[in-house]
């Protein structure tokens, strides 16, 4: 059993333009949920992936008892009993549970003694409540499962510390309960777990300590129970009020902008994905599908962008044919991917390049690119919106996720489309930021028809006029977020439960 305290004194850690963590201190303790908040670029990744060994400090120093630490890398903090759970999977998708588990591993060397590995993962799932099957392939399972997988790599491994970043963000309501009741189990060991979260609810929910950071420097140590209300969290997580609430006019609904009849599409791989999808978006009216990551939805939204195949069906955005008029449809299309890095950004080229990249026209006179202009419109957008970055001709990459994200939504919006699809668009945001590009979808629907896909049911419920739920590529049921009788069937729909009354 884990009874080491874990201290982080002075951390320091600067990247070109940016002093990303400022002399933070942290101080984990054995047995205890430790949450840790701060709005996008605050530093908080950052600090995880110090203690993790994915970075060295520029200052500072991390103790585990009385004993100094150095770690060159993330093996060096797995033997010291520390590791991290990403948001994006490290897992190979043809191989077995029991093989990622055991993957990287000193022992053993040629031969895996599969049966034994095997009921070892069966006991730590058992006692942990992490069900899987150690015999099955990581292609096989849902993003919720594969969740459970790579916490049982650590838990293999003996961890005395794990670090979850963004835990929920591909779980349904069902699965965040079971990953709680996971993490009270783990703590009971007396293990430690840091959870990086922007859901204020969950972090009174299931922590035990709440650290704060705001643009690199820790501004609160505090427990649940010295918190008031989810307000003032919010407010010492960005320094200001804020409610996450936006008031919704009345849909006044206009054209069709986007019609889909009886539409298939496949994955990458060739497997069906989606399949006999049929709904319509107006102008003036904020159309959502929502459902658990994996689902088909991104699937979906690749074949109305054009990234991706269509095997059936009819599929028309502003009346058109989708495979006629690219010009049209780039001039009068807004879309905000959920791949932030590898499609909606160029991660090695400047902020100026990005911003243009799906409206580079606009700069462009008698042949020539008038870059001083996209600069400047450049300039506005990361003011207008909040953008931390060095300046307007630093990298993207140089940005934190949440303003690459605040970066992409910038853009698509300032091009006042007709249609928006916007997917994902606050995944990754703190509160302080979702709510204000909760308020500018709600401005565009004034003059634009939005398709929203998202998993996140509070969002949803907050911006959209009608509501789809998907499930292993099919539209489970499609109602008015009107009708309050469904409110309640939307968890159970995501998990592929019908609504009793439409059986």
């Amino acid at each position: 059993m884990a009874q080491t305290v874990i201290t982080m004194k002075g951390i320091t850690k600067r990247f070109p333009g940016v002093l990303a963590n400022d002399h933070v201190d942290l101080e984990l303790h054995p047995g205890k949920i430790h949450a840790l908040l701060g709005e996008n670029g605050a530093g908080k990744t950052t600090l995880m992936n110090i203690l993790s060994g994915r970075y060295r400090p520029d200052e500072g120093e991390i103790t585990i008892g009385q004993k100094g630490v150095k770690f060159s890398s993330p093996r060096d903090a797995l033997h010291a009993g520390i590791g991290m759970v990403y948001q994006h999977f490290m897992l190979i998708p043809n191989q077995t549970v029991a093989e990622n588990i055991t993957l990287g591993m000193n022992t053993p060397r040629f031969l895996l003694p599969r049966t034994k590995i095997e009921e070892e993962v069966v006991r730590l799932s058992k006692t942990y409540g992490l069900a899987v099957d150690p015999g099955a392939h990581i292609d096989e399972l849902s993003l919720g499962q594969q969740q459970r997988v790579e916490i049982l790599k650590l838990l293999y491994r003996d961890v005395d510390v794990l670090i979850l970043d963004e835990p929920t963000a591909v779980l349904t309501p069902s699965e965040i309960e079971e990953l709680f009741s996971t993490l009270r189990n783990i703590t009971r060991e007396g293990k430690s777990v840091i959870f990086i979260t922007h859901k204020l609810e969950e972090v009174l929910e299931i922590s035990d300590e709440i650290s704060i950071l705001r643009k690199g420097r820790v501004v609160a140590h505090l427990s649940p129970d010295d918190v008031e209300s989810r307000t003032e969290l919010a407010r010492l997580m960005v320094g200001r009020e804020v409610v996450l609430k936006v008031e919704k006019e009345p849909a006044v609904l206009g054209d069709v902008v986007l019609e889909l009849r009886d539409c298939s599409g496949v994955d990458p791989r060739g497997h069906l994905a989606f399949q006999h999808v049929t709904f319509a978006v107006r102008k003036g009216e904020i159309f959502a599908i929502v459902g658990v990551a994996g689902n088909g939805q991104s699937e979906l939204v690749s074949a109305i962008m054009g990234l991706g195949p269509l095997s059936g069906g009819e599929l028309l955005v502003l009346g058109k044919p989708r495979h006629e008029g690219s010009r049209f449809f780039r001039d009068n299309v807004g879309y905000i991917p959920e791949d932030r890095t590898g499609t909606g950004s160029v991660p090695n080229l400047d902020l100026v390049d990005n911003v243009i990249l799906t409206s580079y026209p606009r700069f462009c006179k008698g042949g020539l690119f008038q870059r001083d202009a996209a600069a400047a419109d450049g300039e506005n957008l990361i003011s207008k919106f909040r953008i931390a970055a060095p300046g307007v001709h630093a990298l993207a990459r140089q940005l934190s996720g949440g303003n690459l994200q605040k970066l992409i939504l910038a853009r698509e919006l300032s091009k006042n489309p007709r249609l928006l699809i916007a997917e994902q668009p606050t995944h990754g945001l703190d509160i302080g930021a979702t709510e204000e590009v909760w308020e500018e979808i709600l401005r565009q629907r004034e003059t634009a028809g939005i398709l929203l896909v998202s998993g996140d049911l509070k969002e949803v419920l907050s911006l959209s006029d009608r509501i789809g739920v998907i499930f292993r590529g099919q539209l489970m049921d499609v109602f008015s977020t009107e009708d309050e009788d469904f409110i309640g069937e939307i968890g159970p729909m995501m998990a592929g439960v019908k609504p009793e009354r439409r059986r």
